[in-house]
């Protein structure tokens, strides 16, 4: 990886941000126009063109739930188990009521919480698998109390979704899954087909095709976030080890060639040897060609000269994940403004993160952590609010939205809140 100094790097360079892509817009125009004019019989013939696979039924039945689930390993079950408890029980802690504010003269107003009743989950699948998606987008929709939980996911050319996928999906609880995957599933869950059900919201992170498609949707369902490539920023002092930094950097470059991954040390000695560490690792990699190609177009290492000045590089480029390989890591945590989810300490790496610590794994990205934040409970539900006035109280402020009523030109306003007063009795 290329070593630089804090005064040469170009910031706008470090993550990649949003790719503009004119082609994959229109593609997935017609793909959604498609599945909301034909329903099924669409999604059965673009599974047949993309997936390759032949399929009679696109839902997925409880018999094929239950065989998933006895078909992985005991192992495997076992680290889904634990991932499942921790994930519930760091989710459990987001879950809030309403309130009600009392005022004087019998007025009250408050805000009530309610589940959204109807959620899509899209998981990628097709040649990858992520049983853990399943678990950090459908437990907090359980939790939250959605009514309906709807799962999409790309079956493979055998017509199958991976067993691993199917059996997160039982234990976490959802309700109906289907084959279907690409844009094409996000239209069918926003526009509802005979088989798959119309939702009120859409999660899950996919490729360029399902992103785009989610912000074509977007305002006829809600969405969580148009998700970019993965990034990774290690902050680290002299005291990290250059061999675990290393591989923390490979974790986020091997998901895919446009991938982020950057070092921001203190510490030159230790950048040196976390340069020729990415190296050698690269070389054990199963997917070290994706991974190469990550660390070479997108890889940084950057020497400043103190952890503050780290820490405010960090909070201009707001990633994903954070580590914290530092000395007194929750010291620096108190700097950390923006970042998707942080990982502290020379023994947390991000990977912990990804399946089983419990905080989610669905983050904003490009910059996003700016202004979003991880998935969680409160992407399942919304708020209500709600307001009494008995007359007399009215009657206290009626003058007064008059003023402020009259003052934006909107004669009706005022009359509506004093025609309860003296003129109800005129």
């Amino acid at each position: 990886m290329k070593i630089q100094d804090y005064y040469e790097i170009d910031k706008s360079t470090l993550f990649l941000r949003r790719l503009e892509d004119s082609g994959v817009e229109s593609v997935v125009r017609e793909i959604i126009q498609d599945v909301a004019a034909n329903g099924d019989a669409a999604l059965l013939q673009y599974a047949k063109k993309f997936d390759r696979a032949e399929l009679t039924a696109l839902e997925v039945t409880q018999a094929e739930l239950d065989d998933a689930l006895l078909s992985i390993s005991a192992e495997l079950l076992d680290a889904m188990q634990t991932a499942a408890e921790n994930i519930r029980a760091f989710h459990s802690m987001q879950l809030r009521e309403g309130f009600r504010l009392e005022r004087p003269n019998g007025v009250y107003m408050g805000q009530k919480i309610t589940p959204i009743e109807k959620v899509g989950l899209y998981i990628p699948g097709g040649t990858a698998s992520y049983p853990s998606t399943v678990f950090m987008n459908a437990i907090p929709a359980k939790l939250a109390g959605c009514s309906l939980v709807v799962m999409v996911s790309p079956p493979n050319v055998s017509g199958n979704i991976a067993a691993p996928i199917l059996a997160a999906a039982k234990l976490a609880g959802v309700d109906r899954v289907f084959k279907a995957g690409g844009a094409q599933a996000i239209a069918a869950l926003s526009y509802g087909t005979e088989s798959v059900p119309k939702v009120d919201k859409i999660v899950g992170p996919g490729n360029a095709y399902v992103a785009e498609a989610k912000r074509q949707v977007f305002g006829r369902v809600a969405i969580d976030m148009i998700a970019g490539p993965s990034e990774i920023l290690v902050v680290a002092d002299e005291t990290a080890t250059p061999a675990f930094v290393a591989a923390d950097l490979l974790s986020q470059a091997e998901h895919d060639a446009l991938s982020s991954a950057v070092l921001i040390t203190s510490s030159r000695t230790l950048a040196e040897r976390v340069s020729a560490e990415v190296e050698r690792q690269l070389r054990a990699l199963p997917r070290e060609a994706i991974a190469r190609a990550s660390i070479e177009n997108n890889g940084k290492i950057i020497v400043v000269d103190d952890l503050l000045c780290a820490i405010d590089l960090s909070n201009d480029l707001a990633p994903e994940h954070l580590e914290l390989c530092v000395r007194e890591p929750e010291r620096y945590l108190a700097y950390v403004k923006n970042a998707g989810s942080v990982f502290l300490g020379n023994d947390c790496p991000e990977s912990l993160g990804d399946y089983l610590a419990g905080p989610n794994h669905t983050l904003p990205t490009s910059g996003t952590a700016r202004f979003s934040s991880p998935l969680g409970v409160d992407d399942f539900v919304k708020k209500t609010q709600y307001t009494y006035f008995s007359r007399e109280a009215l009657a206290e402020l009626a003058d007064k939205i008059a003023v402020f009523a009259r003052a934006e030109g909107l004669e009706a306003h005022a009359r509506a809140a004093l025609i309860r007063g003296t003129e109800a009795d005129a």
